[in-house]
């Protein structure tokens, strides 16, 4: 890549209200303009004319579907290059408030490539190290203790297939949003597969963002301590959901 695409596309993604039209669309799926342009707080001829920008410079795609044009990110490897910069530098009230609704759905729980991610994400992995299940292992592993294998047995996982001493199969990720570690590599892909076996939690189909069942709340506090508050968060399967108490 040359320094002049390197510039491009960093000024592209630095302009503020086309930022927030990327985070919006961080989730995976694809919204029409009026709803990115209420999502940066700006009039339907400004959102268009940023979206023309981004269109240019490769980083959204379109759809045309009827009278309506929606819009994407134009691959997985733009996601990646939005968590890469989000992850550098201080936190910003942009990410401590994300901007719509799918946003705070993302950065509640999603996925990370194949593992749990978000604020859940991170809960579940401090609900871990706090139960003894997982120790830091250096800076970039975690270890899993015989008390977290006994753990994982009682559940019906099948760990002795698992080569659990093996470097890098318990990985920390920097989770983006939240600025700490949650559990990811082969061990956080095989967690994160067994919650939706177990109907725990369930995939938003063509999005990043986790839902969280009500059988997953119960195992939730159950297992790792995390409590529901008050508050409404994903009322869309079967009853109100609401955020973990972090």
């Amino acid at each position: 890549m040359s320094q002049h695409t390197i510039s491009s596309v960093a000024h592209l993604i630095a302009e503020p209200v086309r930022a927030v039209m990327l985070i919006t669309l961080s989730d995976g799926g694809a919204l029409p303009a009026g709803a990115l342009a209420d999502a940066a707080g700006v009039t339907p001829q400004t959102a268009s004319s940023h979206l023309a920008k981004l269109l240019t410079g490769g980083l959204v795609t379109v759809e045309t579907k009827g009278r309506h044009r929606y819009y994407r990110l134009a691959g997985p490897h733009v996601a990646l290059a939005l968590e890469s910069l989000a992850s550098v530098g201080p936190v910003t009230p942009a990410w401590r408030s994300p901007p719509t609704r799918a946003a705070k759905e993302l950065r509640f729980a999603r996925c990370c490539y194949d593992h749990l991610a978000g604020q859940i994400g991170v809960a579940v992995t401090r609900g871990m190290l706090a139960r003894g299940f997982l120790v830091e292992a250096g800076e970039r592993d975690y270890g899993v203790t015989p008390s977290g294998i006994d753990w994982l047995r009682s559940l019906g996982l099948d760990v002795d297939e698992l080569q659990l001493d093996e470097p890098g199969l318990v990985r920390q990720c920097l989770d983006w949003t939240e600025r700490q570690r949650h559990v990811a590599g082969p061990f956080g892909a095989r967690l994160l597969n067994a919650f939706f076996a177990w109907d725990w939690m369930r995939r938003v189909p063509g999005r990043r963002s986790v839902l969280i069942t009500p059988l997953g709340w119960a195992a939730l506090k159950q297992h790792f301590g995390i409590e529901r508050e008050g508050r409404p968060a994903q009322p869309n399967i079967g009853e109100p959901m609401a955020s973990s108490r972090l």
